[in-house]
């Protein structure tokens, strides 16, 4: 029995494949911040003269459209913060940003022939941040012209990943932090090929090299060699002795003090702090210590309803959707069957499998896998969807079962066979109290700042 009521839809999503996103020229809240939009300015750094095409603006202009500023933004995380991700998220906040999973630079100008695979997003995305990574500045350079006629209203370097596979053998991500003269050129290379503004994702520092002063010279080199007017803070150091990406954001402590004297010492550069917050309630409470903004990670996408229900209103004070959780459902259903089978030269659609009549019953089983495989890729958002309430673990388990049956292929079918298991008190219930957040969470943050930053005595080209 199909749990939808026919509730009316609070608004339509256009399916990205059908959609040829040209250049826009859209305003970033960031220009609130950063006085980037009425003067041109002079690159004073070879390499972003020397990668800087001639049709493309070099600052950005004001544009029509204006969004809230990134109070609150979601983290980019591999496999994670996809397009599904990012569509069911905006569903729930208007006003949350929404982040890219990281694109390497090399994949971007290796796919060009797909890259709306890779870059295409519907619209309702925006505000959203592209981040790519990247050790060359030949390919961040082409990556970030390829990028920019999609649209993004930010392009973030990653230079906080530690994971074996982009700081080990890739050398980029956070061993770049090791040299924050290429981050200060490879940030004017981005600028010079984008029209919107660009930002840096760092930690506090890695292994050793994790001393406040350390970290403040980074910020320095970079902001002093590059238009780079807007950091990411995440307040812990990365150990890349091994440990695994899980380990590094658990076993190095945080270091929110290192966040709010970064404030103190830059006191004209804007700065999101990353690491720890869990919920809207901890978010507010890093606003309201001074934080200039705040990312969340793994809690907005554990906990989808629980975190970016409460954004809106509680971080923004503006309305909220007032959608319940069938609603949002709804909305997703429309977007899910419409995007099936529609990237990816491995995933053939059922019907090109089907369509000749010779195809054998084998050939159909394997057009069943790629469709269920791909449906629960589609799917894989709302695995946090209905967290704490009655009926979940039932529904978990009615998920996993029907990712086996032959007959879901689609969302809807998907809905018909699992949401028997949570009640119409759950389905048809708006956003809860806001949960409470830990209370010492930057309890004497401001008696544990480190002693001010004194610049060193070293030349630097300064970006002007």
């Amino acid at each position: 029995m199909v749990k939808f009521s026919g509730y009316s839809l609070t608004s339509s999503f256009t399916p990205f494949h059908s959609v040829i996103l040209k250049k826009q020229r859209i305003f970033s809240a960031l220009d609130l911040y950063i006085n980037n939009s009425t003067k041109s300015r002079r690159k004073l750094s070879v390499f972003a003269n020397k990668h800087q095409p001639r049709n493309i603006k070099t600052h950005t202009e004001m544009g029509a459209e204006q969004y809230r500023p990134p109070l609150f933004s979601v983290a980019p995380m591999m496999d994670w913060t996809d397009n599904h991700y990012r569509t069911v998220a905006r569903i729930i906040s208007k006003h949350a940003w929404l982040y890219t999973e990281m694109l390497a630079a090399e994949t971007i100008v290796h796919q060009q022939g797909d890259l709306d695979r890779f870059l295409a997003f519907s619209p309702e995305q925006h505000p959203i941040v592209l981040q790519i990574g990247g050790n060359n500045l030949d390919s961040i350079a082409k990556a970030t012209q390829l990028a920019n006629s999609y649209g993004y209203d930010e392009i973030n370097l990653n230079c906080g990943c530690p994971s074996p596979k982009v700081a080990g053998h890739g050398c980029f991500g956070v061993r770049l932090m090791l040299d924050p003269k290429f981050v200060g050129e490879a940030m004017s290379v981005i600028a010079a090929n984008t029209d919107v503004p660009v930002s840096v994702k760092c930690r506090i520092g890695l292994d050793d090299h994790d001393s406040y002063n350390e970290l403040c010279d980074f910020i320095y080199k970079v902001s002093s060699l590059s238009p780079t007017k807007h950091f990411i803070i995440h307040s812990r150091k990365a150990l890349l002795n091994g440990i695994s990406p899980a380990d590094n954001r658990r076993i190095p402590p945080l270091k929110y003090e290192y966040y709010y004297a970064l404030l103190r010492d830059f006191p004209d550069l804007r700065f999101t702090i990353n690491g720890g917050i869990i919920c809207v309630d901890e978010v507010n409470a890093a606003l309201r210590e001074g934080a200039h903004g705040v990312m969340v990670g793994r809690a907005a996408y554990n906990y989808l309803w629980n975190t970016l229900a409460h954004v809106d209103s509680a971080i923004y004070g503006a309305p909220s959707s007032g959608l319940t959780r069938r609603q949002v459902l709804e909305q997703y259903q429309i977007y899910g069957d419409a995007v099936l089978g529609t990237f990816g030269n491995s995933r053939p659609n059922i019907r090109d499998l089907i369509k000749d009549k010779a195809t054998s019953h084998k050939m159909f089983s394997v057009a069943l896998l790629f469709v269920r495989d791909e449906c629960v890729t589609v799917l894989q958002p709302l695995f946090g969807f209905f967290h704490s309430e009655p009926g979940n673990n039932l529904w978990k388990r009615k998920a996993d079962a029907a990712f086996q049956m032959k007959n879901i292929t689609t969302v809807k079918s998907f809905f018909e066979e699992t949401l028997v298991a949570i009640p119409d008190a759950v389905l048809d219930s708006h956003v809860a109290e806001l949960p409470s957040g830990r209370k010492d969470l930057f309890a004497n943050v401001r008696g544990l700042l480190p002693p001010p930053y004194e610049t060193r005595e070293e030349e630097v080209t300064v970006y002007a």
